[in-house]
């Protein structure tokens, strides 16, 4: 059973405008902490400066200056602790446009990443990542960084290594949220439980919770896009039934999907801060 905490939705992207890709910049004297939230757009956090407490998840990590930490859509992530000199870079971008810009290579999905840079490859970030800061219409750019961070990402050896049956799993599931364990084993032609084994420890939560929280977002955006009524939209996103889709909404966010879309929260969630 998972021992996550429950997360809040909060979209990585400007609320306003039509960004496909945005850089943040986070210091603890500026700024308040976000809940533990997770989000469709994949996320890069780069240390600048520093030290920092994340929870990823189950999982609680320690980084510092120089470290790179990725997320991909749907991972729930929290800042615990953070020193005063802590300074990072928050880099997310639209998953479409993320493929896009990694070509739709077979693991196109960003993985769950935590590598620490080289002093040039740490520089060369910062300085493209500093000049992008708050800034719309960025995308060219946005996408030059965002190549690169993922290309070092890969690059680099990971802390731990993520097992080869977990990245395939996260590239399959991002496609089609709606496949079940059985058939995604039958698919990589191994065991339900190996599957299972190796999601949790790397991503940090049970493949069926990732898989669950794919499809809740997915819901969300077929009705930002118009995707007509919320029955409707379940079904497309791949939940078997409303009660179903119900029962994960309330779940995950604490909330049914009629309270979410119609009656304010998920504005109370997009601006919460913690202390």
């Amino acid at each position: 059973m998972s021992t996550i905490r429950r997360s809040i939705h909060q979209r990585f992207l400007p609320t306003q405008g039509r960004s496909q890709a945005f850089v943040w910049k986070y210091s603890p004297v500026n700024w308040g902490r976000r809940p533990r939230h997770f989000h469709i757009e994949p996320e890069f956090n780069l240390i600048a400066s520093g030290r920092a407490t994340f929870g990823i998840g189950d999982a609680v990590v320690t980084v510092s200056a120089g470290d790179l930490l990725g997320f991909p859509p749907a991972q729930d992530h929290v800042l615990i602790e953070a020193s005063p000199d802590l300074y990072l870079f928050a880099i997310g971008m639209e998953p479409t446009f993320s493929s896009d810009v990694l070509r739709a290579q077979p693991d196109d999905v960003l993985q769950p990443i935590r590598v620490h840079l080289a002093p040039d490859d740490f520089c060369a970030l910062v300085g493209r990542a500093s000049a992008m800061v708050d800034r719309e219409g960025v995308e060219q750019p946005c996408a030059e960084l965002w190549e690169q961070a993922h290309w070092l990402g890969r690059r680099r050896t990971a802390r731990p290594a993520m097992h080869v049956l977990t990245r395939r799993s996260l590239s399959v599931v991002n496609r089609a949220p709606d496949l079940e364990l059985q058939a995604l084993a039958a698919r990589l032609k191994t065991a339900e439980s190996e599957i299972s084994r190796y999601f949790h420890r790397d991503v940090g939560m049970t493949f069926a919770r990732y898989r669950a929280r794919l499809r809740l977002l997915r819901l969300i955006g077929l009705m930002d896009a118009g995707g007509g009524t919320l029955r409707s939209a379940a079904q497309a996103s791949g939940f078997g039934s409303y009660s179903q889709c119900h029962r994960i909404f309330q779940a995950e966010l604490g909330c049914s999907p009629r309270q979410f879309f119609h009656a304010g929260l998920r504005e109370q969630m997009q601006q919460a801060y913690d202390p």
